[in-house]
């Protein structure tokens, strides 16, 4: 299919039609329109331009790399941040990373790879940086009305029609807050993890790590090297996978075990069995002992956390009960002083230029229900790319995403039936997983297991070519 310009640029003197509001629409015919040019959204922009497809790309800062731009206002990066999956399984599947980077890049080296994959494939120039969406709506026909304006709401709105929308704007960029009793009454300092930058902040102070996420175990090491006194509370007890087993990145070794079809009962004794050799039972740290299973929540990668735990640089506590004004009330009735508390409690997806309804989220959620955790019933033409919590890299899944919408666009022109036949899958496999059994919680709506996702979208893309 073609654009009505080769750049995927609107046309000086583009076709105007009414909408439903009577404000004017630039008709951009076949081109599509990818929102966000981070990782998930430059692929998006590479795979449809490949197809044919004109593109035009919204995103709403001056550079690429979306999250992992530290310069970008909603960036959660912070000045230590490194990959959690190993370089291998983290890439592109046709533009690898340097031979000669380490197997856990810093966000440094993320961004450059951007950049350099961004001028690779000559993606810039379907890019309009310093532009945000206002408004996504659905029109007649399964098209588009993508509303945009200057970031920050400078100048007019202007709304174009496309043939079909790519949402790409990421999941970890709105901060998940929590609400505790008496919170607006602490003296002390407050932040959420997406605040923190560098561990200046900590340096000196106490402070009160929430959270046991990556970031927040990432954030409980650094202040155990720089504030006077860490305390890290989490609700649950978790696995703490090192980085590396047998000399290699874990990761790396846990794709073998998968590669081999190893039954994921085997494959959780291996590394319980591999814990006890290594660090041994985690409640002697105090530590609690965790109330499921490994693989059935997202792998927590740290090797440092029991480190600093072992040495009392970090002091494990329960969850926070209540805050008081210079005070923080733990679950088992102990109390804390903290002078900084850091929130490390995630964030929560958000598409606010579009109705909540149409991305299947009727109970006000906030949470998608999207088969393949792209594709909605109802609307073929839209597709949801990088919304995945994966037990390894990210960049290869929104690739095959992307790749399998715009051979679906092209189908809906060449093959109608075969659309259609994607359509009816796509209502038949809302709510289906991709995972072992997980905790149902925010945290865990997106989890796959890579492997696992990997081959369900070989499978659409094999029904959706007719292949077997």
């Amino acid at each position: 299919m073609s654009s009505s310009t080769d750049l995927g640029r609107p046309d000086p003197d583009p076709t105007v039609v009414p909408s439903r509001d009577d404000r004017p629409v630039s008709d951009r015919g076949d081109t599509v329109c990818v929102i966000g040019a981070g990782a998930s959204g430059l692929t998006a922009v590479k795979n449809l331009r490949e197809a044919g497809f004109g593109v035009d790309c919204y995103e709403r800062e001056t550079g690429v790399g979306g999250a992992w731009n530290w310069r970008h206002d909603r960036s959660p990066v912070y000045a230590s941040t490194h990959l959690i999956s190993s370089r291998p399984f983290t890439q592109f599947p046709d533009f690898p990373m340097p031979d000669d980077w380490p197997d856990y890049p810093h966000h440094s080296q993320l961004l450059s790879y951007f950049e350099r994959y961004a001028d690779h494939f000559d993606l810039r120039q379907h890019v309009w940086f310093g532009t945000e969406v206002v408004r996504v709506e659905p029109v007649e026909g399964d098209r588009w009305d993508v509303t945009t304006r200057s970031t920050g709401g400078y100048g007019p709105e202007r709304t174009s029609r496309y043939a079909a929308v790519v949402l790409a704007n990421g999941h970890n960029w709105s901060p998940k807050l929590p609400r505790y009793e008496g919170l607006e009454e602490f003296r002390g300092e407050v932040m959420h993890a997406s605040s923190y930058k560098d561990p200046a902040q900590l340096r000196g102070k106490r402070v009160l790590v929430v959270g046991a996420g990556n970031t927040g175990c990432d954030i409980a090491v650094e202040a155990a090297q720089q504030a006077s006194h860490c305390w890290h509370s989490t609700r649950r007890g978790y696995w703490y996978a090192p980085k590396y087993v047998l000399g290699r990145p874990a990761d790396q070794v846990n794709d073998t075990l998968l590669a081999l079809r190893v039954p994921l009962r085997v494959r959780q004794w291996l590394y319980h069995w591999t814990l006890r050799l290594t660090v041994g039972d985690l409640t002697r740290f105090g530590l609690p002992k965790p109330d499921h299973r490994v693989y059935e929540t997202h792998p927590i990668a740290n090797s440092q956390l029991v480190y600093y735990v072992g040495h009392g640089e970090i002091t494990p506590v329960p969850d926070v009960a209540r805050f008081h004004d210079r005070t923080v009330e733990l679950t088992d009735g102990r109390r804390i002083d903290p002078e900084l508390v850091v929130f490390a409690t995630g964030y929560l997806p958000r598409f606010e230029f579009l109705k909540g309804r149409v991305l299947g989220d009727e109970d006000g959620s906030g949470r998608p229900r999207l088969w393949l955790n792209a594709f909605t019933a109802g609307h073929p033409t839209l597709a949801v790319v990088g919304l995945v919590q994966p037990d390894s890299g990210i960049f290869t899944i929104s690739h095959w995403q992307s790749v399998l919408f715009a051979r679906l666009l092209t189908l809906r022109a060449t093959r109608p039936e075969r659309a259609e036949a994607f359509d009816r899958r796509v209502r038949a496999g809302l709510g289906e997983r991709y995972s072992a059994k997980v905790k149902d919680s925010t945290r865990h709506w997106f989890e796959v297991g890579h492997a696992d996702y990997l081959r369900a979208l070989q499978r659409a893309l094999h029904e959706l070519e007719g292949s077997k």
